[in-house]
């Protein structure tokens, strides 16, 4: 008998959290033949919807799901992990800056950085979602000192997956048909979804669209697309975020295809000249559990504009969390 996983979900009765459960527990993510518990966390005022969450679980009679744990405190939820959904965070309210959103969510994620760090497995997985992700990403991993920096991911892959859409609408083909994209940087307006290398059945796709689509409609669409999808249904990206989340960690853990990669923000390491510090946004392959990233690459001056915004805009998220960093 196969052991099984234990996966967390913190926000797990959220909206993002609640889609990411059923669909770990039906075999979405790790496969039919991978057996699996599940650590589900919220905060207390939480709890009764949680409740819920558990009771419908259980009513699927899911054949993967050998247990259920309900908890209301990270320490007891991160308990012995292989996989961690950091998905519950503070949301900008009305008139909020976003100091001072950054700063509500650094206090979220050091807690559970520091409770990763005690409770969790030494090789656990944890992807943050919650937004700002890349810098909850380097929170969550720098009061984790124990663990090693490439134990933690920000998720890119909704970027990733919105631009593939796109571009495949525009060239009217199969989103398989295509390989090879990237979005560098930030989770935020300021990423770079970049086609330069995206190939269409093997050949170049940069070359089938117009220079004016691709810097005026198809980049401002992708960096804005969460903002287009609220004001549409009056939420945020929930079942999309959801399935991206699912697709990050199902190539981390079981890797990337060998003609393709995708975008991770992981631990920058001066490639492409963007140094230590943050979590950015690459092109990556994964193998074996490890993540890295795609070199070589060339840049021209309009993308490396695009990417160095992007760092700074991380930079500025930094100093603005500092002293939370552990």
């Amino acid at each position: 008998m196969t052991q099984p996983i234990r996966i967390a979900i913190t926000g797990a009765a959220g909206n993002i959290g609640y889609a990411l459960a059923f669909r770990i527990a039906a075999g979405d993510l790790l496969g039919s033949q991978q057996p699996v518990i599940l650590h589900l966390i919220e905060i207390p005022p939480a709890a009764n919807a949680l409740e819920g969450v558990v009771m419908e679980l259980s009513d699927c009679a899911f054949p993967l799901v050998r247990n259920i744990v309900p908890s209301t405190t990270p320490e007891e939820g991160f308990r012995d992990i292989d996989i961690g959904f950091l998905v519950g965070a503070k949301p900008r309210g009305p008139d909020m800056e976003r100091k001072d959103l950054l700063q509500d969510n650094a206090r979220i994620f050091s807690v559970q950085g520091k409770a990763l760090n005690a409770v969790a497995k030494r090789d656990v997985r944890v992807l943050v979602v919650g937004n700002p992700a890349n810098t909850n990403a380097l929170i969550a991993s720098s009061n984790a000192p124990d663990l090693d920096p490439g134990c933690f991911s920000s998720m890119m892959r909704l970027d990733h997956n919105r631009a593939l859409a796109q571009l495949a609408a525009k060239l009217d083909v199969h989103v398989t048909d295509l390989r090879q994209m990237i979005v560098w940087g930030n989770h935020s307006a300021t990423q770079f979804p970049d086609i330069a290398q995206v190939l269409l059945r093997g050949r170049s796709a940069r070359e089938a669209v117009s220079w004016d689509w691709y810097r005026d409609q198809f980049i401002p669409t992708i960096q804005q697309r969460g903002a287009a999808i609220i004001k549409a249904r009056g939420a945020s990206s929930a079942a999309s975020a959801a399935s991206a989340a699912i697709d990050a960690v199902r190539d981390w853990v079981r890797g990337t295809p060998a003609d393709d990669w995708v975008s991770m923000a992981v631990p920058a390491d001066g490639s492409y000249g963007i140094e230590p510090g943050i979590f950015y946004g690459y092109p990556v392959k994964c193998r074996g559990g490890k993540v890295s990233i795609v070199p070589g690459l060339s840049c021209d001056d309009f993308a490396r504009e695009r990417m160095r915004a992007s760092e700074r805009e991380l930079r500025e998220e930094r100093t603005a969390i500092e002293q939370l960093l552990g």
